[in-house]
């Protein structure tokens, strides 16, 4: 798998690039017919240890769908970051913004390939 392509064109776009999942499956792995959900796991890995994370973070399995290309190292990927983890807090049962996330309904689909956050719920709250 060779991501030099696509790093230096993440970099060349100020840390941020709209890619087809046919393009990047023509740099890893252009003997496949199709991508499977272990390639683009593996792809995500690859990527990440270039630096680089993806948007939606599960990669999609059709070359149709686009995905974001992100540097770490940009601000917008330090951001993108943060909303992950954000996320993943919220997976925990732990809403780290104080239910503010609720007010972003996506952010649990977008990141982590999972369902909306489900409402925060008070530990004081009566039922």
């Amino acid at each position: 798998m060779d991501f030099t392509v696509i790093a230096n064109a993440v970099e060349v776009d100020a840390g941020v690039k709209r890619l087809s999942m046919r393009f990047i499956k023509k740099y890893a792995a252009p003997e496949r017919s199709r991508l499977s959900s272990e390639l683009c796991e593996t792809i995500s890995n690859v990527l990440d240890a270039h630096g680089l994370l993806t948007v939606p973070r599960t990669l999609p399995t059709s070359e149709n769908d686009w995905v974001y290309v992100i540097s770490k190292e940009s601000p917008l990927g330090q951001a993108v970051a943060i909303a992950a983890t954000v996320a993943n807090f919220a997976m925990l049962g732990a809403f780290p913004l104080g239910g503010l996330e609720n007010n972003f309904p996506e952010l649990q689909e977008l990141f982590l390939g999972g369902p909306p956050l489900k409402p925060f719920a008070s530990p004081d709250a009566v039922n």
